[in-house]
């Protein structure tokens, strides 16, 4: 029987996954593997799987089900952050065939083609040659105009509730000609946004080469893009890479610096490295370099022994901070880390109580921000086009811009991955809504 060599892969997660997934599809395709929309026709269906939150751990099992009940022909391979924990494995023991960490996607070829022969082959009966070379695999890139560049994969911070160091491994970097290189053949090809990622890109090294050097290197790569990176660690946070971000107009003005907590006692069991002033010290030093830029982070509400005056601390760094955006997690407990052997004694009412709370702060801060773009005219990327047939879109600033001009009227189509300006007359608490200028600059080279 001909051997169905076509695949469908699931991403779960954050930005790194999606950059994974692209580097997985190129490969398998130089493998001689087709991709299918349709995971329920496909030979091979891949759950690139996140742990950092119980939720998507729990996503991840409900795909599995799922394919399983759809596609019992396929071949079920789990990748990601949850290929390596055993507790995972035995729940999905008889639903999913290959458990494979990313960082050996170059072994999963041989390990499909050898699977009809071996139909109980168990990953823990090989060892598998450690290394990061997938990084440097041309990607199948799921934008035309944006691309994620991983500059790195790793940690070795070991935040008590995080995961990464555990599900990843120690941090490991490109050479930074490769990743030149990279961002140069993007470019050519019309590439109008290139986001440098890895789980702290802040701590980039290749020899004596260091972030801020790269980051100087890549804008000065000739064309009309945009830079954008993430994501950045406080405690890594140098004078050098401040200074940089006002350095070139291809530098986004956005910045997102994961803060975590307000409290400096949750901080230090948080193991971050960092206190609350010197966090604020930092955002008032990058608003000195670059006024105007736009500030995101990521924040968990309910970190076991977190009491409501430790969390009144993370309400008061909202309120002066003044976010534009932030990401809101309830702490939950992940197997492995240091605060899972924490009592998690905060309930999940307070925790979404809190989360609630944080929310409707950001709302004012982030409106207020806004209404400083009223009447401006800013560059926008557009992304595409919504259901009522008008252009949206990403401004430098990171807020999501709807465009509602009249297409059909105003005669100007093919924007699409391309540049525009674009007048703001509305400001929301997270986007702004605006005209396209009179004259839009096209701005192919």
């Amino acid at each position: 029987m001909k051997k169905n060599k076509t695949y469908h892969i699931i991403t779960i997660g954050c930005q790194m996954n999606q950059v994974d997934s692209e580097r997985l599809s190129a490969f398998l395709e130089s493998s001689g593997y087709k991709s299918l929309p349709d995971f329920k026709k496909a030979g091979v269906v891949i759950v690139n799987t996140c742990g950092i939150r119980q939720m998507a751990e729990d996503r991840a099992y409900g795909l599995v089900n799922q394919v399983r009940k759809f596609n019992p022909a396929a071949q079920v391979v789990v990748t990601g952050c949850l290929s390596k924990r055993a507790d995972v494995k035995k729940r999905l023991d008889g639903r999913a065939d290959i458990f494979l960490p990313i960082s050996e996607i170059m072994q999963l070829p041989g390990l499909l083609e050898g699977f009809e022969f071996e139909p109980h082959f168990s990953l823990d009966e090989v060892r598998l040659e450690q290394g990061e070379k997938y990084l440097g695999i041309a990607p199948n890139h799921e934008s035309k105009f944006t691309a994620y560049v991983p500059i790195g994969n790793g940690c070795n911070n070991f935040c008590a509730y995080c995961v990464v160091p555990y599900a990843r491994g120690r941090e490991v970097y490109r050479r930074q000609a490769d990743i030149l290189r990279e961002v140069r053949g993007l470019v050519k090809k019309g590439y109008r946004e290139i986001i440098l990622i890895a789980q702290n890109v802040n701590s980039y090294h290749d020899e004596e080469k260091r972030f801020p050097g790269l980051l100087q290197a890549v804008v000065k790569i000739p064309g009309k893009f945009w830079v954008r990176f993430s994501s950045s660690h406080p405690k890594d946070m140098s004078d050098d890479l401040i200074n940089a971000l006002g350095s070139s107009p291809k530098l986004c003005p956005h910045l997102h610096l994961a803060v975590q907590a307000g409290d400096d006692e949750i901080l230090k069991k948080m193991n971050r490295g960092y206190t609350s002033k010197h966090y604020q010290g930092l955002i008032k030093k990058v608003r000195d370099v670059r006024p105007g830029i736009s500030i995101t982070t990521d924040v968990i509400v309910g970190f076991p022994g977190e009491t409501k005056a430790q969390y009144e601390n993370t309400v008061k760094l909202f309120k002066v901070v003044k976010f534009d955006l932030a990401y809101i997690a309830q702490y939950s407990p992940r197997p492995g880390t240091v605060s899972a052997g924490m009592k998690d004694n905060v309930s999940q009412d307070e925790k979404k109580r809190r989360a609630k709370e944080l929310n409707e702060i950001l709302k004012i801060t982030a409106a207020a921000n806004n209404q400083a773009y009223l009447g401006k005219t800013i560059e926008v990327l557009i992304e595409g086009i919504d259901k009522r047939g008008h252009y949206y879109g990403k401004a430098g600033s990171y807020q999501t811009v709807r465009i509602n001009t009249d297409i059909k009227k105003d005669k100007r189509s093919g924007l699409i991955g391309e540049f525009a300006l674009v007048i703001i007359d509305k400001a929301l608490p997270f986007g702004l809504e605006g005209e396209l200028a009179p004259v839009v600059k096209s701005l192919k080279k």
